[in-house]
């Protein structure tokens, strides 16, 4: 296998998974997203984590992969080292995305005590706004033995609006 035919191999695995991931993602989006986020991180380890094959010319395969070939077909003495490296990919990802999560969650639960003050202002706002429900105004109330408004005269003639 010439170094060129190793590039291609590699650019054609690359494309696949990638494949794979975008399906992954279309069938997890669906799912909480404390679950969604750790099963999409555990498809990106297990198909885009390589392994070394042969270590003279340093030539590398997906660990998924090699540990398949060798389980299933018995060929090789690869397996322990493609799941110790997918084994160890698989905690550094966890524990960058566990660093992620324990930045975020502090912003996202301010962010949502400040909207939740936003809408709180926003209804008290609402409400404290005055909002007239006859059409005519007060027309008529002094005559009929309510009290007209704070201001109004008794004699008031209010057109109807167009």
């Amino acid at each position: 296998m010439t170094e060129n035919d190793y590039l291609i191999a590699w650019g054609l695995y690359a494309f696949a998974a990638l494949g794979c991931l975008l399906v992954w993602m279309r069938l997890t989006r669906w799912t909480w997203r404390w679950l969604r986020e750790p099963l999409r991180l555990l498809m990106a380890v297990l198909l885009l984590s390589p392994t070394i094959v042969d270590p003279v010319q340093e030539k590398f395969a997906p660990a998924v992969a090699i540990t398949a070939l060798d389980l299933a077909f018995k060929v090789g003495n690869n397996a322990w080292r493609a799941v110790s490296d997918l084994f160890m990919y698989g905690m550094i990802a966890f524990g960058v995305y566990l660093l992620f999560v324990l930045i975020r969650w502090p912003i996202e639960r301010s962010a949502k005590e400040r909207r939740l003050r936003n809408e709180a202002a926003q209804a008290a706002a609402k409400a404290a706004e005055v909002e007239e429900d006859q059409p005519f105004g007060d027309a008529g109330n002094g005559r009929y033995g309510r009290a007209p408004a704070a201001g109004t005269p008794l004699n008031t003639r209010v057109e109807p609006r167009l």
